[in-house]
């Protein structure tokens, strides 16, 4: 359900912006609120699941999410959608982690890769699925149909996780770190809405600088804090285990473009090339489609090559792909783009699940919860990031080449710039031991 709303989102994006009489490029605040408030409330998931049981924590933010998508589809104007989705988003927050908590928790380190695999692979449905279905429901119908459709997904979602969710608790007992969280929650917020405000240029520099300065105080008083605290809502020290802290570094690069792609994407199809948003959504759903191939091979390839080797060539490949997007021009045989973008989420696959799954390679059972909750945090982080750095690529190149609206040659600027972070990626992850993950793959030499 949460795949298949951000996809389905990202086709719509300038049939709404007309709705709302706004810039198309604008419209990225509606995906930034929705991963921003992701990065806020995640961290609290794990110790909530813990207190609460995991069954009820997950029944709650699929009832919050389904709400949030009833208002979204009530959005009258901009400012609404984004309430709307900052709700959904902490519903979202709540959702993700639990069921990798709950496997990582309970399934051997030697089944990880293919448990990790299979997890995934109901989250890789809704990128297929979204942009097509997304195309057609803003063609055909109304996009208020985008959000409306998440409510049956959601009562059913509600009913299966009382059927077949443990209510699984920890023993968590302890306060929770309110001071943590609400440093850390601003540090966040400011850092990614300062970004957001220079991308769109919808407020002064001073404004923007200040409200990035604030994030960066709080960001510093939060890791002096978190060093005196015993167990910080956000735990940096999970850093200086060299698995999680360069799957983190390695995969944060990577993450920048997963996050810039659904937003260029799409955009690029319908304001560069001159489709309609079905049209759109047929073609933009391939690089889906080659992801969902890759859950398929992904344990043999890991086995074969190891964690070391597969994400160093592969992360190479993968953002080879993401640069030739780039040269994507409406001359293109439709066959043409389709074999890269198949190909490119086919590698790009590969990277995700091996970021995924050697994070935990070397964290103790007891800090599992922590290590989760940071991860998915930094992740999502990262992803909104990727949205806002695209977005304010895009905003230069139009201003330096004159552009009243977005060209192709602005978003070959977005995909050639997120394209070389992808490749700093590679080095990180060379800087991994040989036998990283070892026990997981069960990669011999």
């Amino acid at each position: 359900m949460e795949q298949l709303d951000s996809t389905v989102l990202a086709t719509a994006l300038p049939r709404m912006a007309r709705t709302f009489v706004v810039d198309p490029l604008h419209m990225n605040i509606a995906l930034t609120a929705y991963l921003l408030s992701l990065a806020v409330f995640i961290p609290v998931s794990g110790k909530l699941a813990d207190r609460y049981g995991s069954r009820n924590v997950f029944r709650g933010a699929i009832a919050l999410f389904t709400l949030g998508s009833i208002l979204c589809g009530q959005a009258d104007s901009l400012a609404f959608l984004v309430g709307a989705r900052i709700l959904q988003g902490i519903g979202g927050a709540m959702m993700v982690p639990v069921g990798r908590l709950v496997l990582l928790r309970t399934v051997a380190k030697a089944d990880l890769v293919s448990a990790m695999a299979w997890l995934l692979l109901p989250a890789t449905i809704g990128p297929v699925v979204g942009p097509p279905v997304g195309g057609l429901i803003v063609t055909y119908l109304s996009w208020r149909w985008i959000f409306y459709i998440n409510v049956p997904i959601g009562i059913a979602g509600i009913l299966l996780a009382t059927i077949f969710i443990e209510d699984t608790r920890d023993g968590g007992t302890g306060d929770l770190d309110a001071a943590g969280w609400l440093l850390s929650g601003v540090s966040l917020a400011c850092l990614m809405f300062g970004l957001e405000m220079i991308s769109r240029g919808a407020a002064s520099g001073i404004m923007a600088s200040a409200v990035l300065a604030l994030g960066v105080v709080c960001g510093g008083l939060y890791i002096l804090y978190a060093r005196r605290h015993p167990d910080p809502i956000l735990d940096f020290r999970l850093l200086q285990i060299p698995t999680f802290g360069l799957s983190a570094i390695g995969g944060s690069l990577s993450r920048i473009s997963a996050g810039a792609t659904p937003f260029l994407l799409p955009m690029m199809m319908q304001l560069g090339f001159g489709m309609s948003a079905a049209q759109s959504g047929f073609v933009t759903f391939a690089s889906a489609a080659g992801s969902l191939l890759m859950r398929l091979g992904a344990t043999f390839l890991l086995k074969r090559f190891g964690f070391r080797r597969t994400m160093v060539w592969n992360g190479l490949i993968a953002a080879s792909f993401l640069l030739a997007y780039a040269a994507f021009r409406p001359f293109w045989p439709i066959a043409a783009i389709y074999a890269v973008l198949v190909t490119g989420g086919f590698f790009q696959s590969l990277q995700f699940i091996a970021y995924n799954t050697i994070a935990y390679a070397d964290i103790p059972r007891a800090r599992m919860s922590s290590a989760t909750s940071f991860y998915t945090a930094f992740q999502q982080f990262t992803l909104t990031l990727g949205i806002c750095c695209s977005a304010g690529v895009l905003a230069i190149s139009m201003a330096v080449r004159g552009h009243a609206h977005a060209q192709l040659t602005d978003f070959s600027a977005a995909f050639i710039t997120v394209g070389l972070v992808s490749l700093l990626a590679a080095p990180a992850c060379a800087c991994l031991p040989e036998n990283a993950g070892q026990e997981m793959s069960g990669h011999r030499k």
